[in-house]
């Protein structure tokens, strides 16, 4: 089996390096060119050519533009990486008779309520990042390939920057944290989404029936403010000198951004258990594992 991984850099990428190199040749691409193969997304008939090109038995789409406050200004950009690169590699997976599988976000939704949303909950996304991601959905069910789209959220990885890196930094520098209390989720490790991405393409090759689209997150929920303490929690009982004394919720209206940000980020992630047998463990233990390894260095 050929795959032609995309993003190759990013957290889920990184990760996906590891657990898809078992699985047959793995070719992984990051924006720039190697040996005539470009993994830029911007850049669509270079994508095209590339898939051409590899010609892959699966392609996993781990790259995007992630950028949600900026999307609101970029909307070409955001929409020609997230959209429209998504549509290229959909019609080129159909004619190649390979698998797609690609990777979106709770944002498709309202974020209203407090129910974990299913995978056939309507959409109506509340901002421009949302709106590319749920265009890519649609573009890819619309080509007719063979397909494993996963919605996911709050996603973390030990590499790079995340939330948890950041509270820690400023519990070292600030007495007193304010932190968003009213949106809720499931902080959900890059090497999670990459193991179980790694399962599901070899039951997917054996049972195609399981296409589709499928809910990904850690078990549980907390909100921004819970996360936070708990971070904080964690650190100090392991040592680390904090000079945080409180950390106090707020509501996101204190906290304006350019783009609006759903309060209610739950997944319902019983499809995927029911159709994978896959157990998916509470947040926590995602977290304390990045947590003990970025402690550590």
């Amino acid at each position: 089996m050929k795959i032609l991984l995309l993003g190759k850099n990013g957290q889920v990428g990184w990760e996906l390096q590891r657990s898809l190199a078992p699985l047959g040749e793995l070719i992984a691409l990051d924006r720039h060119t190697v040996d005539g193969l470009c993994g830029d997304l911007s850049d669509l008939d270079a994508l095209r050519a590339t898939i051409r090109l590899a010609k892959p038995d699966v392609i996993v789409n781990a790259a995007a533009y992630t950028a949600v406050d900026k999307a609101e200004s970029e909307t070409e950009l955001a929409d020609r990486v997230n959209s429209q690169a998504t549509q290229v590699m959909a019609e080129e997976a159909a004619a190649l008779g390979a698998w797609l599988i690609h990777y979106s976000t709770d944002y498709v939704f309202s974020g209203q309520g407090s129910t974990p949303w299913r995978e056939t909950d309507a959409v109506a996304p509340v901002n421009h990042y949302g709106a590319s991601k749920l265009a890519g959905e649609q573009a890819i069910v619309a080509s007719g390939c063979n397909h494993l789209i996963f919605r996911t959220s709050w996603v973390y990885g030990a590499r790079g920057n995340n939330f948890a890196k950041t509270m820690l930094r400023l519990a070292k520098d600030r007495e007193t944290l304010s932190v968003i209390a009213d949106q809720v989720g499931a902080p959900t490790g890059a090497d999670l989404i990459a193991d179980i991405t790694a399962l599901a393409i070899q039951k997917v090759m054996r049972s195609p029936e399981l296409a589709g689209i499928y809910h990904l997150a850690a078990s549980g929920e907390v909100s921004w403010h819970g996360y936070a303490s708990y971070v904080i929690d964690f650190a100090r009982r392991r040592g680390e000198q904090l000079v945080v004394t409180e950390v106090n919720p707020i509501e996101t209206t204190a906290y304006p951004t350019p783009a609006r940000r759903p309060l209610n980020s739950r997944l319902n992630t019983q499809k995927l258990h029911d159709n994978f047998s896959l157990h998916l463990p509470e947040w926590q233990s995602g977290v304390a594992r990045m947590l003990m390894e970025i402690l550590n260095k």
